[in-house]
């Protein structure tokens, strides 16, 4: 998308409506069909006054493909460029895919809730993770990397299709190293795979190193697999207010207006995506809804 295809996205983040034009200065190729894009705001004012919480979503809008929601995938520390990472599914992101380094879109967003850290405070942490799901909870890997005698025992738990899809398995050391517990398992094993094998409910199932009693779970993948996650924490003993998950639906105004994300009650993107479990657990087993 050239400059000029984004002359119309004008810098004025004050107006939910309006996008702010955004550089894309670096591409990574995370696993096949997703890809981590880095965005920088033109405007220097919206660079400064950018911020965003772990588990927030910008819009992403290319001028005749149309917007769709995407987690913020980066640091929420740094000042940019700001990460967002995309897998190929459908119109918009095919269009996406199409787009180099020097390329421009635009930005709506921060919008949502995000992971609701504090509760995180003098806790074990268990993260749950199912194939891109990882995305939204990366922020919180670094975030809570930073703090030192805050927190008990910090666990990631990852599962994907195969080993070749372990969404940012470059990272895993590094995060070993800062204090994380990462366990991972894949739907299907590679002959040279010496890992786990099942799904990611089965290591949660198998986890002994926290106090349930006193643990937070976050939790963000396929909705069937954080049905069933949670299902599992509340045997383990997790309080059914201390595990959150974190939604994804058509979402297409990112203030609920437009009624698409309607869930129940709940518009998704004002509303969540992040929701603790013991206010939206009659939802997740309404069929259809």
């Amino acid at each position: 998308m050239s400059t000029a295809a984004c002359a119309g996205v004008r810098p004025d983040s004050a107006h939910p409506w309006v996008a702010t034009p955004a550089t894309i200065v670096r591409i990574d190729q995370e696993v096949p069909g997703v890809a981590t894009y880095y965005l920088e705001l033109c405007d220097e004012k919206a660079r400064s006054d950018y911020r965003f919480q772990p588990g927030q979503f910008n819009m992403l809008y290319l001028p005749g493909a149309g917007e769709i929601a995407i987690s913020v995938s980066g640091d929420p520390a740094a000042a940019g460029p700001y990460a967002h990472t995309i897998r190929r599914a459908g119109n918009v992101t095919g269009s996406l895919w199409q787009l180099k380094v020097g390329d421009k879109l635009g930005i709506r967003g921060p919008f949502g809730s995000g992971w609701p850290l504090g509760e995180c405070q003098g806790r074990d942490v268990v993260l749950v993770a199912g194939g891109i799901g990882l995305a939204p909870l990366r922020p919180v890997i670094y975030s809570l990397s930073k703090w030192e005698n805050e927190l008990g025992r910090r666990v990631l738990l990852c599962g994907a299709r195969s080993p070749e899809t372990l969404l940012y398995h470059s990272q895993y050391l590094q995060w070993i190293e800062a204090g994380w517990q990462v366990e991972t398992t894949v739907d299907r094993a590679s002959p040279d795979w010496n890992g786990h094998v099942g799904a990611v409910t089965l290591l949660l199932e198998r986890l002994r190193s926290v106090d349930a009693s006193r643990a937070v779970l976050f939790c963000c993948g396929p909705e069937v697999m954080m049905k069933f996650s949670a299902m599992v924490a509340l045997r383990r003993g997790w309080s059914a207010d201390r595990i959150w998950i974190s939604m994804e639906r058509n979402m297409q105004c990112a203030v609920g207006w437009c009624g698409h994300c309607q869930w129940g009650p709940a518009f998704i993107c004002r509303d969540g995506p992040v929701f603790r479990y013991d206010r939206i657990a009659p939802f997740l087993d309404v069929p259809g809804l």
